[in-house]
């Protein structure tokens, strides 16, 4: 089994799990702190043709659908497609979605006004691959937005570690109960650390790699914090936070 297969496979295993998060994100302050945050990033258009890569249950595919955006979403497993498709349906807005491997998108060159991924990007077999096909897909001026987090350098980085283990261990003192965690924890762990991006600091990494493919401008946010997660994932995810790439055609 190839190592995208074994991604593929383990996110079929990741959908229901994911699908409960997502539903609390519809339902509370997230929604609306993303939308902004997409939006003010993105080019100045009334209508945007979106493409939403790694879909999962469709966080973003709704809340830009429900915004007035055109919205493409793939995903490389049925079980997350379904999801979203469920999530799309209760909230009445029409999103495409496509079944589809991410280093190899099935559209015509320059068809999408914006790209946007959220913590995809770890889980790429090869990303520096994956960023020049979804280049090749934006229109020119068009942008790409990437959300993600070194969320598994503390494998393998001892200081990481240590941090990790105090974020948890404040996370259980505060009461916010049992941690978060996976479905397979073991799988996630060993799955990880075959992966390229779990060994490179981001978003450094990032901004290279992307410059490299051809992007003209590429700005980041490194602690998005404060902005997108409750209280109790601030507590978890303190050493690890979430960090925007945009990335200009």
């Amino acid at each position: 089994m190839s190592i995208q297969q074994e991604v593929e496979h383990y996110w079929e295993g990741e959908a229901e799990l994911y699908s409960e998060g997502i539903q609390k994100e519809l339902n509370g302050f997230q929604r609306e702190a993303w939308l902004k945050l997409i939006l003010d990033h993105a080019p100045q258009k009334d209508s945007l043709h979106v493409l939403d890569i790694g879909c999962g249950p469709g966080f973003f595919s709704v809340i830009l659908s429900s915004a007035g955006h055109l919205v493409t979403a793939i995903d490389c497993t049925d079980n997350m497609l379904e999801e979203a498709r469920l999530h799309s349906s209760r909230e009445g807005v029409d999103v495409t979605f496509r079944k589809m491997d991410s280093h190899k998108l099935d559209f015509a060159a320059e068809s999408f006004d914006l790209i946007v991924c959220r913590n995809v990007t770890w889980s790429l077999a090869d990303p520096q691959s994956a960023y020049k096909e979804w280049a090749r897909v934006l229109k020119p001026g068009g942008r790409l937005l990437v959300f993600d987090a070194n969320w598994n350098r503390h494998l393998w980085d001892e200081e990481m570690a240590r941090k990790h283990a105090e974020d948890q261990q404040a996370y259980i003192d505060k009461g916010y109960g049992e941690l978060p965690h996976h479905t397979n924890i073991e799988e996630t762990d060993r799955l990880s650390l075959a992966l390229p991006l779990t060994r490179e600091w981001r978003p450094e990494w990032d901004v290279r790699a992307l410059t490299e493919v051809g992007f003209s401008a590429v700005y980041t946010e490194e602690n998005l914090n404060g902005q997108v997660l409750d209280e109790q994932q601030q507590v978890l995810y303190r050493s690890t936070p979430v960090f925007m790439i945009c990335a200009e055609k």
